[in-house]
C-alpha cells in the first residue's frame, strides 16, 4: 500500500483505540503524514523487511516494530531501524 495511505488508515485506527506501527520505507512521507507510530527501514521498496529468505533480519524487523508499540512517548514517534 501507499505510503501515505497506511499512515492515514493508522491514524483512523488509532482514533478508535486501537495501536498501530507502520513500517515505512519513505522517512520523508512518514514526516509529513506523521502516522501515530511509525519504523522506518532502509529497504528498497516491496521489501520493507529486508531480503527474501533471510528470517533472522526479518524477525528483527518485526521486533523492533513491537518495540515502537511497547515503547515510552506520545504519537507521533518516528523511529528508525538500525
Amino acid at each position: 500500500m501507499c505510503n501515505q495511505a497506511v499512515g492515514l488508515i493508522a491514524a483512523e485506527l488509532e482514533r478508535r483505540g486501537i495501536t498501530t506501527v507502520c513500517i515505512v520505507l519513505l522517512r520523508e512521507v512518514a514526516e509529513k503524514v506523521r502516522p501515530p507510530r511509525a519504523l522506518f527501514v532502509p529497504y528498497r521498496h516491496g521489501y520493507p523487511l529486508g531480503l527474501p529468505h533471510d528470517a533472522a533480519a526479518q524477525r528483527e524487523v518485526i521486533e523492533a516494530a513491537l518495540r515502537v508499540v511497547e515503547g515510552d512517548g506520545d504519537p507521533p514517534i518516528l523511529t528508525t531501524f538500525s
